[in-house]
């Protein structure tokens, strides 16, 4: 499960890479938007997978921290966080390109550059 876990995540990295270079500013967003789901799917990773174990050790029970009884409540934490900043940075974006459409008249970066002064 962890190496497709990590397949999945390197394809949507060169995806959402592949998205950002492109000459179009919607395509930049997909782009950031793949890229914060692989940084997500990363941290979800890292954690370790344990099917059906809880969160917390149960009052009273000695357990080691290595124990793959009980999963880490640390990364699902992270991700919750990382969740709500991307998308913050997400609608930051969509309102930045909105309001460019409006001045330019293009999502085209080339075309964009010609109107620098």
């Amino acid at each position: 499960m962890h190496t497709l876990l990590a397949i999945a995540a390197g394809v949507m990295f060169a995806s959402g890479l592949y998205m950002m270079f492109r000459r179009s500013f919607v395509k930049l967003i997909i782009g950031l938007v793949l890229i914060g789901h692989a940084a997500n799917i990363v941290i979800f990773t890292s954690g370790g997978l344990v099917r059906g174990a809880p969160a917390l050790i149960p009052a009273g029970e000695a357990r080691l921290p290595d124990d793959p009884a009980f999963t880490d409540p640390l990364p699902p934490a992270l991700i919750l966080t990382a969740i709500v900043i991307s998308f913050a940075i997400i609608s930051y974006t969509i309102v930045l390109v909105r309001r460019a459409y409006q001045a330019i008249g293009t999502d085209d970066l080339d075309q964009m550059r010609s109107t620098d002064k």
